[in-house]
C-alpha cells in the first residue's frame, strides 16, 4: 500500500490496522500459500471494513484486504455488479 498516496481518513484507519502490526508476508502470501493466519488477523482487527471498502473502490487485486483474499474480493464485486 503506498500512504503517500493515501488520504487523511486513510492514513488513520491503516495505522490503527492490525495488518501494520504484522508482517506482510501473512497478508501477501507466495501464490498457492495459505492466507488462513491473515484472515484470522483481520478478524480482530477494527479497521477491516474500511480496509475491504478501500481495497474494492480501489480494484486492489493482490493481498487480503478486509479478511478477504483477491478471489473472494473478485468474487464480492461481480455478485454487486449483478444486482
Amino acid at each position: 500500500m503506498h500512504i503517500e498516496a493515501m488520504t487523511a481518513s486513510e492514513v488513520a484507519w491503516h495505522e490503527r490496522a492490525l495488518c501494520a502490526q504484522t508482517g506482510a508476508e501473512f497478508f501477501f502470501p507466495e501464490p498457492g500459500s495459505s492466507v488462513r493466519e491473515a484472515k484470522r488477523i483481520c478478524e480482530l482487527c477494527e479497521s477491516r471494513s474500511a480496509c475491504l471498502e478501500y481495497a474494492l473502490a480501489n480494484d486492489e487485486r493482490f493481498g487480503v484486504w478486509g479478511g478477504l483474499s483477491e478471489k473472494e474480493r473478485l468474487h464480492l464485486r461481480r455478485t454487486e455488479g449483478d444486482r
